[in-house]
């Protein structure tokens, strides 16, 4: 998507360590008319999966997410980071390992959000080493759901997160795809879709 390659190139700022930051338009400050684009986009992907739940991670992922559940007229459910006395006890839960944070938490999903005859579309802003989504995926599988594919803003991939989860039989389609990301020149460099060599 030229459109996310350019806001990256124009407002995207890297850090030592592989860190973009995109805070100001994809996940602090939120451009919600790009967002409304991107989840325009995101979906037109994925029309023909029928899909009935949008399932994201709190907190970044649910600006990216929303705009898609919108498009495909369905809910959006986004797994907890944290427990909390409303959850309740019937959930499906999966360790997260944090490329950001540096740790590791659960992720919760009530029951009763997430059924069988489910087909779910699993969202997110960024995919690095790929463990949100796996975390996201386990859940999935534990619900009994069906698995529609995977819809991400950013992904480094310079980091094998994508390229596994694609070797194992799981669609993921990115907007963007960083190459490449130059700490001291600011440089991002990004790979090109149409030679498929994901």
């Amino acid at each position: 998507m030229d459109l996310l390659q350019k806001k990256i190139q124009r407002d995207g700022k890297v850090f030592a360590g592989n860190i973009l930051k995109v805070d100001s338009f994809l996940n602090h400050q939120i451009d919600v008319d790009f967002m409304d684009q991107l989840g325009k986009e995101i979906a037109r992907r994925f029309l023909s999966a029928r899909v009935t739940k949008v399932l994201t991670i709190e907190a970044s992922g649910i600006a990216v997410a929303y705009p898609v559940a919108r498009e495909f007229h369905c809910p959006m459910v986004f797994a907890k980071k944290s427990k909390t006395k409303n959850l309740g006890s019937s959930v499906y839960s999966a360790p997260v390992e944090s490329f950001t944070h540096d740790c590791v938490y659960d992720i919760r999903v009530a029951k009763e959000y997430l059924l069988a005859d489910d087909v779910v579309l699993i969202i997110d802003d960024f995919l690095a080493n790929g463990n949100a989504v796996r975390g996201l995926v386990d859940i999935v599988k534990q619900a009994g759901a069906t698995l529609a594919g995977v819809g991400i803003a950013v992904e480094k991939g310079f980091q094998n997160g994508g390229k596994e989860l694609r070797r194992e039989g799981i669609r993921v389609e990115s907007m963007a795809i960083i190459e490449g990301m130059d700490a001291l020149g600011g440089e991002i460099t990004f790979r090109d879709e149409s030679s498929g060599d994901y």
